[in-house]
């Protein structure tokens, strides 16, 4: 038996012009069914975000709920005046102002509250939210097809789920995933120390992340130890005793946010056709059906109607089998380079405070001051491997959520120091963060190189895509 003849093969049935019936396992509930895991919910950020943004701002509809709609439209002018791309994007319905973002609304919420999202949908149905990292109920997890979906019409579905581990996570929908992630429906979830929103420093830096940094003296003045068996993840019953909700932390002073992204453009040119993406067999020409069965060649030529589905289909130009990056973006800014360049982003951009829960300061490219701690938080939200190359020693103190070397987990890794000009592998959902602690200025940047999905070439060389540049400014400070 080989894989071009094969002893047995299974049969399929053609699914052109069943694409709803292929795609669709179960009708989703029009509204929240009752779960009897339910709990009040007690999340503090939406509260202090219509505190601290005024209600003109920010309004909140429903007390320690945040609220996200998905498949909101936008389109962003290319940097190259080109063209336009065609976004699906998250919209915060408490945000009076916003009108949906790329990325979507980063969510902060403080280790142990009991966590709820009201999650509605417009545009074609179903969806969901899925809480990329976290452990809640199948029911509140999020992943298409075998768990809650929301339709278009009703009340949508408020996911429950109480995070443990302070770290760097990220929420998106999880149905048609290939496309709705590429088409921008994700956003950052961030767990923070359980009293992050207390104190005058709620809105602001300097904050805390989870770290065993016992190893790095450099830290001392700005790091707890804790308890070696619980760590930051005690039982918070009383039973054993409440951890110290600073163990294993450490206290950073600038933080950055670098979401790491690549468009195809012409996904995007077929975004107004719902069933462009659809399998049409030999029926489809460029992402749409024709009257005529065509070949994915140059020029088209008729093909044969398929009669072994599954063997011979023919799929067309900018399918999901075809991902041809052509934008690329670091959290929403435009890298202004096209294929085989690189260049710079422009230096100077801060997140908004509320599209960051109401925490004002956070940075994209890094300007800070000598001795300061830098917190630089990553997600690869590319379809394409990518190698981050930093040009001074940085601390990796985390990878996907998980603070290395911190209890519960037996110390079984630890955090480790990253030197300057070694490329860090990542590849598509996954996160690190990483501490600069500078003794003398810096005037550089971090380089960023995406590689093309589709692997070596014939000569086996991954070809390079494009190399973004990202400033890292540190300074004396100010007298």
């Amino acid at each position: 038996m080989s894989f071009s003849n094969p002893a047995h093969r299974i049969v399929r049935k053609r699914i052109a012009g069943m694409q709803g019936a292929w795609t669709k396992m179960w009708d989703p509930p029009g509204e929240t069914p009752a779960l009897p895991e339910r709990l009040a919910p007690t999340n503090p950020v939406p509260a202090f975000m219509e505190q601290t943004l005024g209600q003109d701002v920010f309004r909140v509809d429903t007390p320690n709920v945040v609220q996200r709609r998905l498949l909101h439209g936008l389109t962003l002018r290319t940097w190259d005046d080109a063209k336009d791309l065609e976004f699906m994007t998250f919209r915060d319905s408490d945000d009076r102002e916003g009108d949906g973002h790329f990325p979507g609304a980063t969510i902060r919420v403080p280790r142990g509250a009991i966590f709820h999202c009201l999650a509605q949908a417009s545009g074609p149905p179903p969806h969901t939210i899925h809480w990329h990292g976290q452990e809640p109920t199948p029911m509140n997890d999020g992943v298409g097809h075998c768990s809650m979906e929301i339709d278009g019409g009703g009340n949508g579905y408020t996911y429950q789920l109480q995070p443990n581990f302070i770290g760097t996570y990220f929420y998106h929908c999880h149905r048609n995933t290939v496309q709705h992630f590429e088409f921008g429906l994700y956003g950052m979830f961030l767990v923070e120390p359980p009293d992050a929103f207390e104190g005058p420093n709620a809105g602001g830096y300097p904050r805390r992340t989870a770290a065993n940094l016992e190893n790095f003296s450099k830290f001392d003045d700005k790091y707890v130890d804790g308890d070696a068996t619980w760590g930051v993840a005690g039982p918070l019953d009383g039973a054993l005793g409440d951890p110290d909700p600073h163990a294993f932390t450490v206290e950073y002073d600038v933080e950055a946010l670098w979401v790491l992204d690549d468009r195809d453009s012409v996904w995007s040119d077929l975004a107004s056709d719902a069933k462009a993406f659809y399998p049409g067999g030999a029926f489809t020409e460029d992402g749409h059906f024709s009257d005529e069965a065509v070949l994915d060649t140059n020029p088209p030529v008729a093909a044969l109607p398929v009669n072994r589905p599954g063997v011979d289909d023919q799929f067309p130009k900018g399918f999901f089998h075809d991902f041809n990056a052509d934008y690329w973006f670091v959290s929403g800014v435009p890298v202004p380079a096209h294929k085989g360049g690189t260049a710079s982003i422009p230096s100077g951009n801060v997140v908004p405070a509320v599209l960051n829960s109401g925490v004002a300061g956070m940075q994209v490219d890094v300007n800070a001051e000598v001795d300061q701690v830098v917190l630089i938080r990553v997600l690869n939200a590319a379809y394409n491997r990518i190698e981050v190359t930093f040009p001074v020693d940085v601390v990796i103190i985390a990878f996907d959520g998980r603070a290395l070397g911190v209890p519960p987990f037996a110390r079984y890794n630890h955090a480790f120091e990253l030197k300057a000009g070694t490329p860090y592998h990542m590849s598509t959902a996954r996160r690190f963060d990483a501490l600069i602690r500078s003794s003398s200025p810096i005037n550089s940047f971090a380089e960023v190189k995406f590689f093309s999905a589709k692997g070596p070439n014939i000569q086996g060389v991954e070809p390079l895509l494009v190399t973004a540049r990202i400033p890292i400014v540190i300074n004396e400070p100010a007298l």
